[in-house]
């Protein structure tokens, strides 16, 4: 999915310290080969000062991610204070922009030699809380793609669970990684070495959401962890960027996911919950989907009632109201276009790891009439229902619904939506 985030740029250390943000990598769980924990103990010990304790697995699994080098990243210090969260998945580990099979940020700032990095996860981690890692996104050379086989991948990423002393992993497997079958071959067998050699790691993977669950690319990426009998603590999906409008089509594609779960590994409807994650979106989504703290909420009660294993978002960077306000306007990587308050969004994440955040009621979903100009059709509303042929105005045009139809905003949703666009007005 476009999650709205830049390439690592030109970002200075110094704006990091600035910003307080930390960044993490990779971990996985399972049972472990003797020799392999032995040494990864030594590396550990090697590295003690970045040494933290781990928090419970629920942490980890309500982790909200945050782009720590682009996107205006916030403090996430400051979003400890006032959220009491206490994870973040940090994004993304990628290949080198050059070609290599070497871990860095974004492609452009090499692991090996960061320093901004692990200071901002100490000041984390000197507040009680903790990171994840997560490798790949949407865009980028992973290293999937670049490293020639599983044994090779998972040493890249073990240089970033080294590093940071990482307690969880993200496999964030999207295009164009996930249409390759041997790079997503290579990202699932690194992570069943990793969850050996890491004992007790907490390891998720993230592919793309569909209405039914996920498409044909993230089923055979089903199918590849089970022909290597990999289990990942949970698979996750993002239900936005897909026809998706608002939280009831978000709880269909988990419902639907969860039986292709089950059908794929034999696991009962239980079992699979307990292996399910949902990644949504706050806000408005790169296709003109809107996201409401409503919707969050739903989708949270949803997947704690259900005995759902992660419930995260994209993004912190975006848990904020644009300045000035331009609601339901543009899709932006540094702020939701809805109404909030700062860190609305991230107070979900706290709730699902059962913790008490500050209680502020939902900002309800506005009713956004646009800009008809001098149009005579009445201006489009967020809350009516239309049927085929109603004729509505919107942004200086008369749009004209195909079939039945609520909140979906005239050309949010290209020629194949449910509004025709009949020309400016």
């Amino acid at each position: 999915m476009k999650r709205l985030r830049a390439l690592l740029g030109g970002a200075a250390a110094a704006a990091l310290a600035t910003a307080g943000i930390a960044m993490a990598s990779p971990a996985a769980f399972g049972s472990a080969a003797t020799s392999h924990a032995t040494s990864h103990a030594a590396k550990q010990a090697a590295t003690g000062a970045n040494a933290s304790t781990a928090l419970s697995d629920r942490w980890y699994a309500a982790a909200p991610y945050l782009m720590p080098l682009d996107n205006d990243p916030p403090s996430a210090t400051q979003i400890m204070d006032a959220t009491g969260l206490k994870a973040f998945q940090l994004a993304f580990i990628l290949a080198p922009n050059g070609g290599g099979c070497s871990p860095t940020w974004g492609g452009t700032a090499p692991v090996s030699s960061d320093t901004s990095v692990a200071s901002t996860i100490s000041a984390i981690r000197a507040k009680g809380g903790d990171v994840s890692v997560s490798i790949g996104g949407y865009g980028g050379t992973k290293l999937g793609q670049a490293c020639s086989d599983a044994a090779s991948t998972a040493a890249a990423y073990q240089q970033v669970i080294t590093k940071y002393q990482l307690h969880a992993i993200d496999f964030d497997l999207e295009e164009p990684e996930y249409e390759n079958s041997a790079a997503v071959a290579h990202e699932i067998g690194a992570a069943k070495i990793l969850q050996q050699n890491n004992p007790g790691l907490y390891v998720s993977v993230t592919t793309a959401g569909t209405a039914a669950g996920t498409g044909w690319f993230g089923q055979q990426m089903l199918n590849e962890a089970k022909s290597q009998g990999f289990t990942p603590n949970n698979f996750s999906i993002m239900p936005f960027d897909g026809g998706f409008s608002g939280a009831a089509s978000q709880t269909a594609a988990l419902t639907a996911f969860n039986k292709l779960l089950q059908t794929t590994f034999g696991w009962s409807e239980a079992t699979a919950y307990a292996h399910e994650g949902f990644s949504g979106m706050n806000g408005r989504s790169d296709s003109g989907e809107m996201f409401y703290q409503a919707d969050f909420q739903t989708v949270l009660d949803y997947a704690t009632s259900h005995g759902m294993d992660r419930f995260t978002f994209w993004s912190l960077n975006r848990d904020r109201q644009c300045s000035p306000p331009d609601n339901n306007g543009r899709t932006s990587g540094t702020c939701s276009s809805v109404p909030q308050a700062s860190w609305d969004f991230a107070k979900y994440s706290v709730e699902f790891a059962g913790a008490t955040p500050p209680s502020d009621p939902p900002t309800d979903p506005p009713t956004d009439p646009g800009d008809p100009g001098t149009c005579s059709a009445a201006a489009w509303s967020a809350t009516a229902v239309y049927t085929g042929g109603d004729e509505v105005s919107y942004d200086g045009h008369n749009w004209k619904a195909k079939w039945w139809t609520q909140n979906e905003k005239p050309g949010s949703t290209g020629e194949w939506g449910v509004w025709q666009d009949e020309g400016a007005c």
